[in-house]
């Protein structure tokens, strides 16, 4: 089924992406001619002409009282596409992605959100982070539309983004994988600066007012929090996870490497691991966090 997109980013980019996928092309109908316009929006319009003729794509000019209608939205720009409907990928072809490219993976998961405006944000954050691809359920949450592209600046055109039935049940697929998954949570005494985010990572950020729901927080290997100051004690979501997101990138970019350590720390008997670990932060009820660590810095596929 067609749906409409609209804005100069969402058009360019999905004309980058899949032009196979545009049935039309309506701009608005100025006093001024798209070719004689300035400014952003002026070159825009000309670059998505200029192509929209390359690809032989149908170019309609019409009032621009008209797009409002078309768009559902007065942020148009002066430009609303009809485009095939959006594909999601499937969780496999994240994982083919980063293996093809012989990446770590990272990858996102968002339990809940709500806004288009939040979600678009965050695909934005993850396509410019290099995340492999973005895990949205397929109830109780925001669905990809032309707000979310908009929001996305375009970038959604270039992220893989799956839509799934059952979000513990992918947790459990991607950790079959070797997939480390890594809730983050204001409640968490852990810092997300305190974990090694250089293997194939998921991070899962919850909702905008609930959070992470408790039983997706029990499927996850971590929890961490971002620090705070001041006397507000939350971010927006959308910024708590492109924080997450960037400091991974931070960490694997880093020339510091852990690597020959944990190539020694495998040679040792699990006895004298366990030793090693043990410290007086670790109480008998954390005794998963320990072997949780453990798992982290032997880079052993999660269980």
């Amino acid at each position: 089924m067609p749906e409409v997109i609209w804005g100069i980013n969402p058009v360019l980019e999905a004309l980058k992406a899949r032009p196979e996928a545009f049935k039309e092309i309506i701009i608005a109908r100025p006093s001024t001619p798209p070719c004689k316009r300035g400014g952003k929006i002026g070159e825009g319009l000309n670059r998505i002409l200029q192509t929209a003729r390359k690809r032989h794509i149908r170019t309609t000019f019409k009032d621009r009282g008209a797009l409002p209608h078309l768009a559902k939205n007065h942020g148009h720009q002066d430009i609303v596409a009809i485009v095939e409907e959006y594909r999601y990928a499937k969780i496999e072809e994240i994982i083919n992605l980063y293996r093809s490219q012989k990446e770590r993976a990272l990858i996102i998961i968002l339990d809940g959100i709500e806004d288009p405006q939040n979600l678009g944000s965050l695909i934005r954050s993850a396509h410019v982070a290099g995340v492999h691809g973005v895990v949205i359920p397929k109830h109780r949450a925001a669905p990809v539309t032309a707000t979310v592209n908009k929001a996305s600046a375009g970038a959604l055109e270039h992220t893989l983004v799956a839509r799934v039935t059952n979000l513990a049940s992918t947790i459990n697929y991607l950790k079959k994988q070797g997939v480390w998954i890594i809730g983050t949570t204001m409640e968490a005494q852990r810092t997300i600066y305190e974990l090694d985010l250089r293997s194939d990572v998921a991070f899962v950020v919850g909702s905008e007012g609930k959070g992470i729901r408790p039983l997706i927080k029990r499927h996850c290997d971590f929890l961490v929090s971002i620090p705070m100051k001041g006397k507000v004690s939350s971010l927006n979501v959308a910024v708590a996870g492109a924080i997450a997101l960037f400091e991974a990138v931070r960490q694997r970019q880093s020339a510091f490497q852990l690597s020959g350590s944990g190539s020694l720390l495998r040679l040792l008997p699990p006895a004298l691991l366990v030793c090693l670990f043990v410290k007086p932060g670790y109480e008998p009820v954390k005794i998963d966090i320990m072997f949780a660590d453990i798992r982290n810095v032997l880079r052993l596929p999660a269980s």
